[in-house]
């Protein structure tokens, strides 16, 4: 039987950690993938039309290319096929309620309008947690039986568990890595690091680049325990990971942060890796009271940060304990075949 085949449509990025996981689980499903990248966007239609692009089983159009969701519909309606879009993010839901533009509520509505439109033109549309996909129905109007979850996982070649590396002189390493967007909340590890002064065995490191960087740097001066590191290429993100002994997730109150698990959860959790990060019902129901492998905090509160840090080094042995449960819950909750689970059950329903 001829495997089937899916068009990913838009000026995506192939090396972004969601479409690496997805691609390699749709190929593991026998899927082929045929990359249809237009010169420009909004004349996607036009140019897949001139250039006599192939029909194909399925149409998927990855994250972040909401605009390029209009030229695939055209695309679907054409050879009668199913559209599937995997936003990852609203754009509406990020210019709006997480950064700090104002808007008037005239120009806010016309931006929600418009990708309520643009999302309504799929067949299926993935969420990456079950908030997010609260977030399609509600506020964008999609559609419940449209909506699928599939969670965004880690890249299991890479990001995997590792003998722990012996430190001298008891000394432990917090680490941060991001984008210093205000979701992360860096400011609040900041914080909560300089309530911790006096332990001179606890080294915080902040790494990465972004908006918050300089605010974080300002906050941090005349503190010798928190360092700043540049960011580090994606496949050399586990060897760093694994230098460090504990891993922090976000800490932001906006809504916005309440609807994501990020990146840096599953990849710290899949490299059995103990992280600490903010509380958000975007988590499977099963691990939000967890207190072992990923513990939660209530967000923008750097003492909670603090007293969660300081009760795992000041027993060292918890943490290892804690990190063997980190990788138990990344395997029960968010593994490679969990993921290609839940694809199978999206391509159920349109095929």
């Amino acid at each position: 039987m001829k495997n089937r085949s899916i068009l990913w449509w838009g000026r995506f990025d192939k090396n972004y950690s969601r479409n690496r996981i997805i691609r390699q689980s749709l190929k593991r499903l026998n899927y082929q993938l045929i990359d249809f990248m237009p010169l420009v966007s909004e004349f996607g239609f036009a140019e897949a039309v001139l250039r006599n692009i192939k029909k194909t089983d399925f149409v998927w159009v990855p994250c972040f290319r909401q605009r390029d969701i209009a030229s695939a519909h055209k695309w679907c309606i054409k050879h009668n096929i199913k559209l599937i879009i995997d936003p990852l993010i609203s754009s509406w839901d990020k210019r709006v309620n997480e950064k700090s533009n104002v808007f008037s509520q005239s120009y806010a509505n016309k931006i929600k309008q418009r990708e309520s439109d643009l999302f309504n033109k799929a067949d299926i549309i993935i969420s990456d947690t079950s908030k997010h996909s609260e977030l399609f129905i509600k506020d964008l109007l999609v559609k419940k039986n449209k909506v699928r979850t599939v969670f965004v996982g880690a890249e299991e070649s890479i990001f995997m568990p590792q003998k722990t590396i012996h430190k001298p002189n008891n000394s432990i390493e917090i680490l941060f890595y991001g984008s210093f967007i205000s979701l992360q909340g860096t400011q609040v590890i900041v914080n909560a690091a300089k309530k911790m002064a006096s332990r001179s065995n606890i080294k915080w490191t902040l790494l990465g680049n972004g908006p918050d960087l300089l605010i974080c740097k300002k906050l941090a001066e005349a503190s010798p325990h928190i360092f700043f590191e540049g960011t580090v290429d994606y496949l050399k993100l586990p060897e760093r990971i694994h230098k460090a002994d504990i891993l922090l997730g976000i800490f932001g109150d906006s809504k916005k942060a309440s609807n994501v698990i990020p990146n840096k959860v599953y990849q710290a959790l899949a490299c059995g890796k103990t992280v600490i990060t903010r509380s958000s019902m975007a988590y499977p129901t099963n691990i939000r009271n967890a207190k072992n492998g990923i513990i939660f905090i209530d967000p923008n509160n750097p003492e909670a940060l603090k007293n969660a840090v300081q009760r795992l080094v000041n027993n060292p042995k918890s943490i290892q304990i804690s990190n063997v449960s980190a990788r138990a819950i990344y395997d029960k909750n968010f593994s490679q075949s969990i993921i290609i689970n839940q694809l199978q059950k999206v391509f159920s329903t349109v095929s």
